[in-house]
């Protein structure tokens, strides 16, 4: 019988098969995100200044208060119907259908309110709608 001690072999890892397996991968990464470029529509965007790209004119701001007042670029409306706003909104509006109406609720006004508000847009034929909100990140 044969009672020596075996030399017991050093597992040994080889580096070289897992080193081309990545660069295969980094091969195939780098062609596939080229060909992705490619196949992009190109477009060039426009470049603005944040203060030019504002358009004054267009906007027509409506604030609503908790108690369902109405004003119109900083005017009271006299009434409340919608009648009334729709008309100081189409005096307002000095871009005419392409204006944006920007409301301005109070947080506890009446939604019937800002309906009141959307209708009389609707009327005065102002499509474009929307809402001026507040951060919360205001740091209370």
């Amino acid at each position: 019988m044969n009672f020596r001690p075996r030399q017991k072999e050093e597992p040994e890892i080889n580096l070289i098969p897992f080193i081309d397996v990545l660069l295969v991968i980094l091969i195939f990464l780098m062609l596939s995100t080229t060909y992705s470029k490619f196949t992009e529509m190109q477009i060039k965007l426009p470049v603005a200044d944040v203060d030019a790209q504002r358009d004054y004119p267009k906007e027509v701001l409506v604030s609503v208060s908790a108690e369902g007042v109405y004003s119109v670029n900083k005017q009271t409306v006299a009434g409340r119907s919608v009648t009334e706003l729709a008309q100081a909104l189409v005096e307002a509006a000095k871009a005419g259908k392409e204006s944006v109406v920007i409301i301005n609720a109070d947080a506890s006004a009446k939604h019937q309110a800002v309906i009141t508000v959307m209708e009389a847009a609707r009327r005065a034929g102002l499509t474009q709608i929307t809402f001026a909100t507040q951060s919360t990140s205001n740091g209370s």
